[in-house]
């Protein structure tokens, strides 16, 4: 959200060698890009969204702030102006720091405008994406999503406007979601779960959600 807010999608990103070294590569999702390799800003987001990679969330954080630091500084003032009220972050891709947390209802108020954001829905909502081999990328960069939500995959949501997964040992399976069915949107978040009841869950409260409620006019409906 804040790299959309701050930064034009042409922006060139530099790899830095801390970027992509700051990671597990056996264990840590990334997309595989090397330091000192360059690609947009847009490319980078579908690595974030798509992929999960955690070197990009590093090398974009350096891109906006300088580094993972002053940016982390960025997501808590930015957190806090969209009403969070349990969260500190400690880093820009939630690797395991015991002074990074959140709560289910401040991921709800940052997803409110995360989806608010056309282009971030349908990042967000994209199974597979390609960087191909260039001048400053030596290997074509294939990337899957791991969220089984999105069309094609087992649990498909129809309705789905986009979603994004996280895992770490600690915090076990997260989602975060977004749906919209006769103009109503709704937001759904699931934390501490064990697949694939992350998924599982997510559609069973959001057809709760369009089952029970529905958007009235309330001038038109009420006497």
């Amino acid at each position: 959200l804040i790299v959309m807010e701050q930064c034009a999608l042409e922006e060139t990103v530099t790899y830095s060698y801390e970027a992509v070294n700051s990671i597990d590569w056996q264990t840590d999702s990334n997309i595989g890009i090397k330091a000192g390799e360059q690609i947009t800003v847009e490319q980078s987001l579908y690595g974030l969204l798509v992929g999960s990679a955690n070197e990009v969330a590093t090398a974009l954080a350096e891109h906006v702030s300088g580094s993972v630091e002053e940016f982390a500084k960025l997501m808590n003032e930015r957190a806090e102006e969209l009403g969070c009220v349990d969260s500190h972050f400690a880093n820009a891709n939630g690797i395991f720091d015991e002074d990074h947390y959140t709560s289910a209802y401040d991921m709800a108020q940052i997803a409110r405008a995360f989806f608010s954001n056309d282009l971030l829905c349908k990042m967000s909502g994209t199974a597979t994406y390609t960087i191909p081999r260039s001048a400053t990328v030596s290997q074509e960069l294939f990337i899957s999503s791991k969220n089984q939500l999105l069309p094609g995959k087992p649990y498909a949501y129809a309705d789905l406007v986009g979603s994004k997964t996280g895992y770490t040992s600690e915090a076990r399976q997260t989602l975060v979601s977004c749906a919209q069915r006769d103009g109503m949107k709704l937001i759904c978040v699931v934390m501490k779960e064990e697949a694939p009841a992350q998924f599982t869950d997510t559609v069973e409260l959001f057809n709760y959600g369009f089952s029970s409620f529905h958007m009235i006019n309330v001038a038109d409906a009420d006497s």
